[in-house]
C-alpha cells in the first residue's frame, strides 16, 4: 500500500480467484478501516478476476460507502473489464484506465477508448 496525493493505493495480484479473494477482501477492508477518503485499487496488472474477486470488490465498496470514502478501480485487462461490465460492478464502482486518471478523476470512469462495449451502456 502507498499514499499518493492523499489517496491510499493498493496493487492487487495478477489473478484474483477463490484461492486469494478472501485475503484481497481482508486487505481492502483493513485499508478502508484506516480512514482514507479515497482508496485506489490498482488492478492494472490483474488479468483474471472470478466471482470471488468481484464479491471482494463489492464488499469493499460497501465498506467504503459506510465509511464515507470512495473506492476507485484501475483496470486495463479487457477480460477483467468484461467481468465487471457483465456483473454491473463497473456501474457501481468507478473504473479508470490508469492510476493517474483515477487520481485526477479524469474523464468518465469506465469509459476509456479501449472499451467500446462499456461506452455503449
Amino acid at each position: 500500500m502507498a499514499w499518493l496525493r492523499g489517496a491510499a493505493v493498493i496493487t492487487l495480484p495478477v489473478e484474483i480467484d477463490i484461492s486469494n479473494a478472501d485475503q484481497v477482501r481482508d486487505e481492502l477492508l483493513s485499508l478502508l478501516n484506516r480512514g482514507p477518503a479515497v482508496l485506489l485499487v490498482d488492478m492494472a496488472e490483474t488479468t483474471f478476476c472470478d466471482s470471488a474477486g468481484v464479491n471482494a470488490l463489492v464488499r469493499a465498496h460497501k465498506r467504503a460507502t459506510a465509511n464515507g470514502a470512495e473506492l476507485r478501480l484501475v483496470i486495463a485487462a479487457p477480460g477483467v473489464q468484461r467481468v465487471l461490465a457483465i456483473t454491473g460492478v463497473d456501474r457501481l464502482i468507478p473504473v479508470y484506465p490508469s492510476v493517474a486518471a483515477s487520481l485526477a478523476g479524469a474523464g468518465t470512469p469506465g469509459r476509456d477508448e479501449e472499451t467500446p462495449a462499456l461506452r455503449e451502456q
